[in-house]
C-alpha cells in the first residue's frame, strides 16, 4: 500500500505521464491538469490534518531504515508547505486556461508545470540533505524550461541568467553536503539534527553552514544574490511568473528554515548577526527598488525580494514565535504575491498592458476587478485585518521581545514603503484617468476561469487575517517542532531501533 505521504510527489508525477499522452489535445490535458492539482490539493490536506492530529508521519523507501534509507517525512511545516504547493498549482491551473495562449496550451507548459509541483512537493517532503539538492535539480531544470517555453529573446536571455546562477548555486549546495557528510558521516535530517547537537562548534561547520546559506540564499534571492530575479521573472507569461512568485523562492526559504533551525544550531549569535543584517538589507533594498519601478511586474518582482527579507529576519530571531511568525508569513506571502500577480494579468488581458504610465481608469471601468486587487495588495502593505497585518505584527512582537530593536524599526519603516509602492499601482492602474495617447487594448470582459483564483486567494487573505487565531497557533506548533526537534528525531529514527 502506498503510504499518504508519497502522494504529493506521485501525483504530479502520475499526471506529467498523462498528460504527455494528451500533449496536443488542449481540452483533455487542462481537464486532467486541473483534476491533478485539486487531488494534489486534497491529498496535502489530508497530510496537514494528519500530522496536525497524529504526530508527524514517516515512511522509509524500501524499508531501510534511516539514516541509512531514503526518509520521506512530513512534518507540520512541511504539511503546510504542502498545502501552499497544492493551493498554487490549483490556481495556476484554472487561470491558464485562458490566462495562456495557445502554443502554449499546445506546448508543454501543463507536463512541466506537474514536474515543477513534483520537485517543489519533493523538496518539503524529503528527510534526507542529498535528495533535497536532487528535488531542487528537478525543480530549476522544469522551471528554465518553463521560463524559456515562449522561445523570445528576453526569455532567452533571463532563462540563462536564471540557470546560470542557480548552476552556481546547485555546485555550491553539493561542495556543502560533501563537507557535511566528511564532518558527520550522514545525510540524513534528523540523524544530523541529533549529532550536530553533540558536536563542538568548529571552523568546519561554520564553512559548510555559509556555503548553505550562500546556496538557499540564491534560490531564496536574499541580498546581494537577487539580480537573477528580477532579471527573469518579468519575461514570461504572467501565468508562468506568479506559479514561480508563489513557490520558487519559497523552496529556499524553505530550506534555509529547516537548516539553521535543525541542523546548524552552533554559532547562533554570529547567524543571528548575518540572518537579521542580511534579511534587513534584503527588506530595504527590495522596497526602494521596487518603489522606482513603473512596470508592475517589476514592481511585484522587487517585492518578492523584499518580502523575503521578512521570513529571514523571523529565522533571524532564533525564537518560537520569531519562527512562527516567519512561517504565517510566508503562508501569507505565498498566497497575497501570487495572486497580485495574477489580478495584473487581468489588468493586462484588459489595457494589453503593464505599464503604469499607459494604463489607468480601471476603477471607474471595472471596480470588481479594482476591488480583488485592493485586497491582495492590501494585505501585502499589512493593511488590517488582512493577513499581511498580522503576518507582520508577529515579526514585530518576536522582534520585541527579542530586543531586537533596530531589524524591528527597519520592519516597520520597510512595511510604510511597500504601503507607498501599493498605492503607486493604485493610484497609476487604478485611480487615475486612461491616459488619451496610450494605445490600449480596453477589453471590458475578463474570462471567469482568470477571475474564479483571484477571487478565491482574495477570500483567502481576508480569512487568514480576519480568523487568524487557528492559523497562528498551527504557525506556532510548526516553529516549535523546528526549534525543538527532538520529536522529529524520535518521529524518523525509532524505525531503525
Amino acid at each position: 500500500m502506498i503510504s499518504l505521504i508519497l502522494l504529493p510527489v506521485l501525483i504530479p508525477f502520475a499526471t506529467f505521464i498523462l498528460l504527455l499522452f494528451f500533449r496536443r489535445a488542449v481540452a483533455i490535458n487542462q481537464f486532467f491538469a486541473i483534476l491533478g492539482a485539486l487531488v494534489q490539493l486534497v491529498v496535502s490536506l489530508l497530510i496537514l490534518f494528519r500530522v496536525s492530529d497524529q504526530g508527524i508521519l514517516v515512511t522509509q523507501l524500501g524499508n531501510w531504515p534511516a539514516p541509512y534509507g531514503i526518509t520521506v517525512v512530513a512534518d507540520l511545516f512541511s504539511a503546510i508547505m504542502l498545502v501552499m504547493s497544492g493551493l498554487i498549482g490549483l490556481s495556476i491551473s484554472i487561470y491558464s486556461v485562458s490566462g495562456l495562449n495557445k502554443n502554449y496550451h499546445k506546448g508543454s507548459f501543463y507536463p512541466l508545470m506537474s514536474v515543477l509541483l513534483m520537485g517543489v512537493n519533493g523538496a518539503f517532503l524529503t528527510g534526507d540533505v542529498f535528495n533535497l539538492y536532487v528535488w531542487f535539480e528537478v525543480l530549476i531544470i522544469a522551471s528554465f524550461a518553463l521560463l524559456t517555453l515562449g522561445g523570445s529573446k528576453a526569455q532567452m536571455y533571463g532563462g540563462l541568467k536564471y540557470m546560470t546562477i542557480n548552476l552556481i548555486s546547485s555546485m555550491i549546495f553539493l561542495a556543502a553536503i560533501g563537507l557535511l557528510y566528511g564532518k558527520t558521516g550522514t545525510l540524513n535530517i534528523a540523524d544530523l539534527a541529533l549529532r550536530m547537537r553533540e558536536t563542538e562548534s568548529s571552523g568546519m561547520i561554520a564553512t559548510t553552514g555559509m556555503l548553505f546559506f550562500i546556496a538557499f540564499g540564491i534560490k531564496a534571492a536574499l541580498f546581494p544574490f537577487f539580480f537573477w530575479l528580477p532579471a527573469s521573472y518579468h519575461t514570461p507569461p504572467v501565468t508562468i511568473t506568479a506559479l514561480f512568485s508563489g513557490l520558487m523562492t519559497k523552496v529556499g526559504i524553505y530550506a534555509m528554515i529547516r537548516f539553521f533551525t535543525m541542523i546548524f544550531v552552533q554559532d547562533q549569535q554570529l547567524w543571528q548577526h548575518l540572518l537579521l543584517t542580511i534579511g534587513g538589507l534584503t527588506m530595504v533594498i527590495g522596497v526602494l527598488t521596487a518603489a522606482s519601478q513603473y512596470d508592475i511586474r517589476r514592481i511585484l518582482s522587487f517585492h518578492i525580494i523584499s518580502q523575503i527579507g521578512y521570513m529571514v529576519v523571523g529565522l533571524g530571531l532564533f525564537t518560537v514565535s520569531g519562527v512562527a511568525g516567519a512561517i504565517y508569513f510566508l503562508a501569507h506571502n505565498i498566497i497575497t504575491k501570487t495572486n497580485t500577480f495574477l489580478v495584473a494579468g487581468i489588468v493586462n488581458h484588459i489595457k494589453g498592458s503593464f505599464d503604469l504610465k499607459a494604463i489607468g481608469g480601471l476603477y471607474r471601468s471595472h471596480p470588481f476587478i479594482a476591488l480583488f486587487m485592493f485586497i491582495p495588495m492590501a494585505g501585502l502593505a499589512g493593511v488590517p485585518p488582512l493577513s499581511g497585518f498580522f503576518g507582520k505584527l508577529l515579526l514585530i512582537i518576536a522582534g520585541f521581545e527579542a530586543h531586537q530593536w533596530l531589524i524591528t524599526g527597519v520592519a516597520v519603516l520597510v512595511s510604510l514603503f511597500t504601503m507607498f509602492s501599493m498605492i503607486k499601482i493604485w493610484n497609476e492602474g487604478f485611480w487615475k484617468k486612461q491616459p488619451v495617447t496610450a494605445a490600449v487594448n480596453n477589453k471590458e470582459k475578463v474570462p471567469y476561469t482568470m477571475l474564479l483564483p483571484v477571487i478565491v486567494l482574495a477570500l483567502l487573505t481576508i480569512i487568514l487575517g480576519v480568523a487568524a487565531e487557528p492559523f497562528i497557533n498551527l504557525s506556532t506548533r510548526a516553529a516549535d517542532q523546528l526549534i525543538n526537534p527532538a520529536e522529529y528525531i524520535q518521529a524518523v529514527l525509532r524505525r531503525s531501533s
